[in-house]
């Protein structure tokens, strides 16, 4: 029995002379190398006692050996828990608690402050850094540089990725081989990724978008990487010439915009692709203007890697997530019944891409994967006339007023518009009268004065009174999430009490 993600993504490589990972410093890694940490890592990792099916956690940088580690876990038939670095200890004790992971990889910085914890939940600790460093490349020192994969089925679990639990708890979706790679396969199709592209990689490594869709499909197609420790403008604008490819955040763009000479960097790139959080419309004509290239937007979450994306070749539209992807099955559903066109339904996914279920969680999971294969996504959008999917909003942010439902994302647009705004974030707070009340959280733009009665005036006209916001404030910046998601659970809990009667 093969192992479907090492011989699809790594299997190769231990052939391989030309170079598979280009560092900021300029210095490169060979396939033949890095297949050599591979092996190394993996005899690391037997050595712990590390079996088929058990957990591996880590907490780390983003490096070369941290990417080896990955490849090392999932050919040795074990589940990869990729954890983000940003997560407190307090968050680190539930992950444990809940994956009961064979090793827990941490940033040697940390190793004296999480060892208690580790032992606690039955995890041996071992330590990596962005540099090489830890008490894992020592025992890796010492391993051979070649290694036997271990068999492993399609259906397989390959990983394990906690959401980001802005309701409640987080959840552990169990990604199989088959999910991992053929959402790799469709869209390495889809985007025509080849052996001679060269991906500027800038994403984190223990999110989907980092790990899954760009490094997995890099790896598939066997092109190259210029991998980078993290977005820094000044950086990503020096390296931009010799890629063809990159993958971001919409942060990423806007931050490029206001770097000079972008134009001449981009003269060899070929695509360029935005996910994990909303692009905004003027960002997306911002861009062209300034290269020429138009951004490829896709939608997907954790349980499904990518289900949708807008065409390579044909029209990518601005506020649209695209089409279907080819194997996914797509439908917008409302009170159990599919809606039709420019009617907002919920999301629901069915396709080799959905997860296995929760982890340890066999209620939610039946609460949210049905038998027949259909997942529900809790996100709400609207299909056109030529089947382009455009996300409104979450079910979770949905704001009833009055018992009228307002969707968040139709405020927002007109709120963007409004002079002086830069971004808005629309939610529901609670109201004596009316349950909820539309709220809004304005941005400025660098320099203007905004007044927050002044940008809600512009709308006045152009929405219904039951969907304007009775209240809007001003801060300097929304609160987002490592991946440019706006947390407006966080917004909610601020200003809760906005409504609330004066004592």
């Amino acid at each position: 029995m093969p192992n479907p993600l090492y011989d699809a993504l790594f299997a190769a490589l231990a052939g391989r002379d030309d170079p598979l990972l280009i560092l900021a410093d300029g210095s490169q890694i060979a396939g033949r190398a890095f297949h050599g940490l591979i092996a190394r890592a993996a005899g690391a990792l037997r050595d712990q006692a590390v079996q088929p099916g058990d957990r591996v956690a880590v907490q780390i940088s983003k490096s070369p050996e941290a990417l080896a580690v990955y490849a090392a876990t999932v050919s040795i038939g074990a589940i990869f828990l990729p954890l983000n670095t940003a997560y407190t200890p307090d968050e680190l004790d539930y992950f444990l608690g809940n994956a009961t992971p064979r090793v827990f990889l941490c940033d040697p910085a940390k190793e004296a402050a999480l060892a208690a914890m580790a032992s606690r939940h039955g995890a041996a600790l071992l330590t990596l850094g962005g540099r090489g460093e830890g008490s894992l490349p020592k025992l890796m020192a010492v391993q051979a540089e070649t290694f036997a994969p271990t068999d492993r089925a399609p259906d397989d679990l390959a990983a394990i990725l906690y959401t980001s639990g802005t309701t409640g708890r987080s959840k552990g979706a169990m990604l199989t081989h088959r999910n991992l790679l053929s959402n790799a396969e469709t869209l390495a199709e889809l985007w025509r990724f080849t052996a001679a592209d060269t991906l500027l990689h800038a994403l984190p490594i223990f999110h989907t978008h980092g790990l899954f869709v760009a490094s997995n499909i890099s790896l598939l197609t066997g092109g190259k990487m210029i991998f980078l420790p993290g977005f820094e403008a000044e950086t990503v604008l020096r390296l931009l010439p010799q890629a063809t490819a990159m993958m971001g955040v919409p942060t990423f763009y806007t931050r490029l915009l206001d770097a000079p000479g972008l134009g001449d960097a981009c003269k060899q790139m070929r695509l360029f692709i935005s996910g994990s959080a909303p692009l905004l419309a003027e960002t997306h004509v911002a861009f062209q203007a300034a290269t020429g290239h138009r951004i490829l937007e896709r939608y997907g979450m954790t349980e499904t890697n990518m289900n949708t994306s807008n065409p390579y070749d044909g029209d990518r539209r601005a506020g649209t997530v695209g089409l279907p992807l080819p194997d996914v099955d797509l439908r917008l559903m409302a009170d159990g019944v599919e809606v039709g066109q420019g009617e907002v339904g919920m999301i629901e996914v069915r396709g080799p891409n959905v997860f296995a279920g929760y982890w340890q969680m066999p209620e939610k999971t039946r609460e949210e994967l049905r038998e027949d294969g259909w997942f529900l996504t809790g996100d709400l959008a609207t299909r056109d006339a030529d089947g382009y999917i455009s996300i409104v909003g979450r079910a979770k942010d949905l704001i009833i007023t009055g018992g009228y439902n307002v969707y968040p994302k139709e405020v927002e647009l007109l709120l963007d518009e409004a002079p002086g705004v830069l971004e808005s974030a629309v939610i529901g707070l609670p109201h004596p009268d009316f349950g909820e009340a539309v709220f809004a959280v304005l941005t400025p733009r660098k320099g203007a004065a905004l007044n927050p009665e002044a940008a809600l005036a512009t709308i006045a006209d152009k929405l219904a009174r039951f969907k304007q916001p009775k209240a809007a404030v001003v801060a300097a910046e929304l609160p987002r999430n490592t991946m440019g998601k706006v947390q407006k659970n966080l917004l909610r809990a601020d200003y809760a009490g906005w409504f609330k009667p004066k004592a």
